[in-house]
């Protein structure tokens, strides 16, 4: 795995994810679809627990995305193309 060297602290990439433990998270997934969520925890395959989450669906005949709401939800890791912090 690579390193990231900020000044004289090194940074593994996964780093950037644990810095938002508690917070709020947009994740991009395959199959267009995007959760946002509370980020509860995460493990080095990008499996992630999100919770007050929203998981949006979008396909190709509606504007307006599909919204589903639930409190607690398991993300599968390979299917995670991007995490991003966002608001609430």
């Amino acid at each position: 795995m690579s390193t990231l060297r900020t000044g004289q602290q090194s940074q593994e990439p996964l780093d950037l994810i644990r810095f938002q433990l508690d917070e709020f998270v947009l994740v991009k997934l395959r199959g267009a679809r995007e959760m946002k969520g509370r980020l509860q925890g995460y493990d080095s395959h990008c499996n992630m627990v999100l919770s007050e989450a929203q998981e949006f669906i979008f396909n190709e005949t509606d504007s307006e995305p599909i919204v589903k709401k639930t409190e607690m939800v398991f993300v599968r890791g390979d299917s995670v193309i991007l995490v991003s912090p966002t608001t609430e």
